[in-house]
């Protein structure tokens, strides 16, 4: 599975465009536009923050590792740093103090700090809130595209489309799916993978059950 059939997989998955893929894809990256840009210095605590986050969306399991054995903490500072516009990395880092905030107000203690049951609680409860949202952002995005279309058709090239940010939360669940599903410990223990496949099966039997297959 190469870059692009990964990201178009987690996109299918998620039901989204996938912020810095585009960048990701290019192999271009933004820490050289930006070198002020929000988000570059990521502490110890911040990559250990992050790998408790990701290991609650998808955490170890007996038949499968989980996202803190593929380093997604230390993967989703890489794509922020060099793949995200310095917008979205101020939104990804704002959010990281967003989330440990809401938690401290529900349960009076930081997210690492919550019991197991809670952590999965809390984040179903934020997943929700972020579907939500980018629902209401997605009909946003399209009213403003339509508008803009009618006022271009009119000649009035000075419109300038508003725009809604995306959740903090759908980027860091993207970059836990993304990174997950293409490290070495998601691709090779939780997919099926075969590292020099044979020849082409168009159709092969599934069980209930079966891992889906990296390659």
């Amino acid at each position: 599975m190469n870059r692009r059939e990964a990201l178009s997989s987690v996109a299918l998955l998620l039901g989204g465009t996938i912020i810095g893929a585009e960048a990701f894809l290019s192999g271009c990256t933004n820490s050289s536009k930006n070198p002020g840009a929000a988000g570059l210095n990521f502490s110890p605590d911040d990559i250990s923050f992050l790998d408790e986050v990701g290991e609650t969306i998808l955490p170890a399991t007996a038949s499968s590792p989980g996202a803190k054995e593929a380093k997604i903490g230390q993967f989703m500072k890489t794509i922020v740093n060099d793949c995200y516009e310095e917008k979205d990395q101020k939104i990804f880092v704002d959010g990281m103090g967003q989330l440990n905030e809401a938690s401290s107000k529900k349960y009076g203690k930081d997210f690492v700090a919550l019991a197991d049951a809670d952590k999965h609680d809390f984040l179903v409860a934020l997943d929700k809130e972020a579907k939500d949202y980018m629902k209401k952002k997605a009909d946003f995005d399209k009213q403003q595209s339509e508008q803009e279309a009618a006022e271009k058709a009119k000649g009035n090239t000075a419109f300038k489309k508003g725009e809604m940010p995306t959740h903090y939360f759908t980027m860091v669940k993207q970059l836990t799916i993304w990174g997950y599903f293409t490290s070495e410990p998601g691709a090779t223990k939780a997919l099926r993978y075969i590292a020099v496949p044979g020849r082409y099966e168009g159709c092969v039997p599934y069980k209930k059950g079966d891992k889906a297959w990296a390659t």
